[in-house]
């Protein structure tokens, strides 16, 4: 079914009042062609109803490079983009900049989003951004592959890793010679630090503990990482080294792997009428470290903030509303499989219709695993490149992971010592 938006009067939030001279306000909106459409059609229905006019701009791909580009124009008092989209780690080290959100969102409105994530944007009692849509890893499958070779969807990496490539081997003595077993995100990012401390954490390892320590130099965290860098030209293309999450999602649904790590997003393009594998699929937990191991997710989404130095302040707070409102987030889960921030849309009859996976979802996300930014506040960004870089130098070849893992720790003392958390 075509799910088109509609400005419910009775259900979204109350539109400004039609003005002399109409705002124009500016959203930096996501990157990849699904999320500019969607966002774009949510501008022109809101503009219809306000009166006023928004610019829909892409922002950078790379979540890191998206965070420089927001702190750049944050520390200019740059007043040309009025509401950012911001990463679920980035509230604490922008707060200062972004509008409190409290006194202009209504308590039972509030009360509709997921209280965890809520928290997670509310900084010394300031709500800074409301919730947009949220994420956790995924293990999508080729399920015609697994049922023609009678083989069942792995439970452990090491399950995955013996999957993939009995699959592999067998598919490309047939002829799929482009087949690999395993795609993921690879690339020295910020999306190589959720990928790698879901494989620690699967395996018992952890970057801090509870207290703030630092303990990422452990034989868990080393399984972990080296398992994965054996993977590396072997069942992963040795080129998924510099991938990113368009990069893996591609691949997978040329029908070149048959395992993909990604975000929920990935599931309506892949069921796009020119998708190679629309119908083939499934999506299952990520694998556990092993017997005794956990399954474990990153926690991911993205969250919509109002600039402090907008000059349409009252517009853009409530176009915010209106795009993290139950309507318009169950038109995005329906039309993009965008994971939605408001609660009971995971009992939502049509949303459930179009994404199946979301049934169980929802424990997905409650399990979920944190990224430490809560604890280390604005030192998170350089713990996370010390993080991903140490990741990236084993799955390259540059020393072992147990090496790696040690000068990792070093350097992460070096930064607590100088900064402090």
């Amino acid at each position: 079914m075509t799910f088109k938006p509609v400005i419910l009067l009775s259900i979204l939030p109350v539109m400004i009042a039609a003005q002399a001279g109409a705002a124009d306000i500016t959203i930096a909106c996501g990157y990849q062609e699904s999320e500019m459409r969607l966002c774009q059609e949510a501008a022109d229905a809101w503009s219809a109803e306000s009166g006023n006019h928004v610019e829909v701009i892409r922002a950078p791909e790379r979540s890191d490079e998206r965070y420089l580009y927001i702190l750049d124009l944050l520390a200019r008092d740059d007043a040309s983009v009025d509401i950012f989209q911001i990463d679920v780690i980035w509230p604490s080290a922008m707060a200062g900049d972004l509008v409190d959100l409290t006194e202009h969102v209504p308590a039972e409105e509030r009360a509709a989003f997921i209280r965890t994530i809520v928290d997670n944007n509310t900084v010394d009692g300031r709500l800074v951004a409301l919730p947009w849509f949220t994420d956790a890893g995924m293990l999508y499958y080729r399920k015609d592959l697994l049922d023609k070779h009678a083989l069942p969807v792995p439970e452990t990496y090491g399950e995955l890793a013996e999957t993939a490539l009995a699959v592999q081997t067998a598919e490309r003595a047939g002829g799929q010679a482009d087949l690999w077993g395993f795609v993921f995100e690879g690339q020295a990012y910020e999306g190589l630090t959720c990928n790698a401390l879901e494989w620690i954490s699967a395996h018992g390892g952890r970057i801090l503990d509870d207290d703030g320590n630092i303990v990422v130099d452990s034989p868990a965290s080393a399984l972990a990482l080296g398992g994965a860098a054996a993977w590396v030209d072997t069942i992963a293309p040795p080129k998924v080294t510099q991938f990113v999450e368009e990069d893996a999602r591609i691949t997978f649904q040329l029908g070149n792997a048959v395992f993909m790590r990604n975000w929920p997003y990935a599931w309506s393009l892949l069921q796009a009428e020119d998708s190679a594998v629309k119908g083939k699929i499934g999506v299952a937990p990520l694998p556990k470290g092993g017997v005794h191991g956990q399954h474990s997710a990153v926690l991911g989404g993205w969250q919509l903030a109002v600039s402090r130095f907008s000059e349409n302040q009252e517009a853009a707070i409530d176009f915010v509303r209106y795009l993290t409102s139950r309507d318009e987030q169950k038109r995005r889960a329906i039309q993009g499989s965008f994971a939605p921030t408001i609660a009971d849309l995971y009992q939502d009859p049509e949303v459930l219709d179009a994404n199946p996976f979301f049934a169980d979802l929802g424990a997905t996300l409650q399990d979920a695993v944190a990224r430490p930014s809560a604890r280390t506040g604005v030192q998170y960004a350089q713990l996370s490149t010390l993080f991903w870089e140490a990741a990236h130098r084993t799955l390259t070849g540059y020393g072992t992971a147990a090496d790696n893992l040690a000068r990792l720790e070093d350097r992460l003392k070096l930064l607590q010592d100088r900064a402090g958390w």
